[in-house]
């Protein structure tokens, strides 16, 4: 058996997940109904759904479901299956008066309650006023769509506590955004393999020397949770190396800011009150595709936000594609070991504590706190 290495106090070394859980099936499948059915996961933009009637289709791993906006202005979110023989309802995005199923034309009001069925009348004890599409819990948090699949779950701001207020106060203009440009990138490796390497900043000067030169400042840089929040701060001090001016009125102009929501969604603010998003999306225990979304004011095209892209995309999104799937190989080999985190009592760049906060709350879900392992 191997002796695990302990500090001066006697106390063993805080160490990474075993490499199982990057690479086991099973444990994928257990993390799909203990994490991704039980958390908030994000689904749209608001300006998707700008009238009633409006919707858009989207999937959390083997859950079709959609958001519609109802005739009341309300926003709501529905599993895509026909209460009558789960038929899919709808595709893609669109604009309906009434959902229709395309098998046997039962049809559904915007609320989800059930409007008609075809001969309904001749059916006997036909129980029309119990019939409803299943609903999914929804909130819209700053303009974005989340959804939680538990419908027993506590309010995002009870989950992410302050981060609405922060980020109000990073963009003041937020309720005015629309996305404009929408990156998807497709990474070989576990989706906790990415989101770790997001969550730690301890990688950062030797393989991203754009972000860690330019966007951030070393010294200031820190990760603190918040609830289920990783909440990512820093000054930049070198300006000058952003592709677009910035203007000094901004309150939190010379900023950097990230709020990761555990988990798999980041805003990120960039000096200048640039907003851009990250969203993880895993495929199966090897594939994640990640996207990244930017956004100005009414969805407006603009030269910064594509310079901005364009760079992050050449040199942070590049860099750290190579950093994750040799990870993930690495996962595969029966030399390693799980390794002991580096955690700083003072924190700041190059501590993982934030990796530790990562690890707890996934063994907490899958109720193996305590468990150095699988």
């Amino acid at each position: 058996m191997e002796t695990a290495v302990r500090d001066e106090a006697g106390t063993p070394p805080v160490r990474a997940l075993d490499p199982s859980y990057y690479t086991d099936p099973a444990i994928f499948r257990q993390e799909r109904d203990a994490v991704f059915f039980r958390t908030w996961q994000y689904a749209g933009h608001i300006s998707q759904l700008a009238r009633p009637g409006d919707f858009f289709t989207f999937s959390i791993l083997n859950q079709a479901l959609f958001c519609i906006r109802g005739r009341d202005g309300a926003v709501r979110a529905f599993y895509n299956v026909c209460a009558h023989r789960g038929h899919a309802l709808v595709n893609g995005d669109g604009h309906c008066s009434v959902v229709v199923c395309p098998y046997h034309a039962w049809s559904y009001n915007l609320d989800g309650s059930l409007r008609k069925a075809t001969n309904q009348k001749r059916a006997s004890n036909f129980p029309a006023s119990e019939i409803r599409l299943s609903d999914v819990r929804c909130e819209v948090f700053c303009g974005f769509i989340f959804v939680n699949l538990d419908p027993d779950a506590r309010p995002m701001a009870e989950w992410y506590p302050g981060v609405e207020e922060e980020l109000r106060a990073f963009v003041p203009f937020i309720d005015d955004l629309q996305p404009v440009q929408w990156i998807e990138v497709e990474e070989a490796c576990n989706w906790k393999i990415t989101v770790e390497n997001y969550s730690e900043c301890y990688h950062c000067s030797l393989n991203h020397p754009t972000f860690a030169r330019g966007v951030i400042e070393p010294k200031s840089y820190n990760i603190l949770p918040q609830g289920h929040c990783l909440r990512h701060t820093t000054r930049s001090t070198d300006l000058d190396s952003l592709p677009y001016p910035i203007d000094p009125s901004l309150p939190h102009g010379s900023d950097y800011s990230s709020w990761f929501l555990w988990p798999t969604f980041s805003f990120q603010v960039y000096p200048g009150a640039l907003l851009n998003t990250y969203l993880w999306r895993p495929r199966d225990t090897e594939h994640t595709v990640v996207y990244r979304g930017w956004y100005t004011e009414n969805g407006a095209d603009s030269e910064v936000v594509s310079r901005m892209a364009d760079q992050d995309r050449r040199t942070t999104v590049e860099e750290d594609i190579r950093l994750v799937e040799s990870v993930q190989v690495g996962m595969h080999s029966r030399g390693y070991r799980a390794g002991p985190l580096v955690i700083d009592s003072q924190l700041g760049l190059n501590s993982e504590h934030s990796i530790a906060a990562l690890n707890g709350w996934l063994r907490d879900a899958l109720g193996r706190q305590g468990e150095p392992g699988p």
